[in-house]
């Protein structure tokens, strides 16, 4: 799975970041509104992952690992 919580409650979003796991993503969020996503391991967005931390605006730890995203979307 590419999006987990770490240790401290962190989400972590790992290597390619699918359609499927949306979900999962949405969920972490929704249970935790004010978490942190450590995106900085990331390589590529769906833009559906994209969409929702678009919709969510919760606080990033570091640059994002793809490249293109920050460049359309998070500049």
């Amino acid at each position: 799975m590419t999006v987990r919580r770490d240790e401290q409650g962190t989400i972590v979003l790992q290597g390619y970041c699918p359609v499927d796991d949306t979900e999962t993503l949405f969920q972490f969020l929704r249970a935790t509104p004010a978490a942190t996503v450590d995106w900085t391991e990331c390589s590529r967005l769906h833009t559906a992952i994209v969409q929702l931390l678009l919709a969510a605006r919760p606080h990033f730890t570091g640059p994002c690992g793809d490249s293109l995203a920050t460049r359309l979307f998070f500049s």
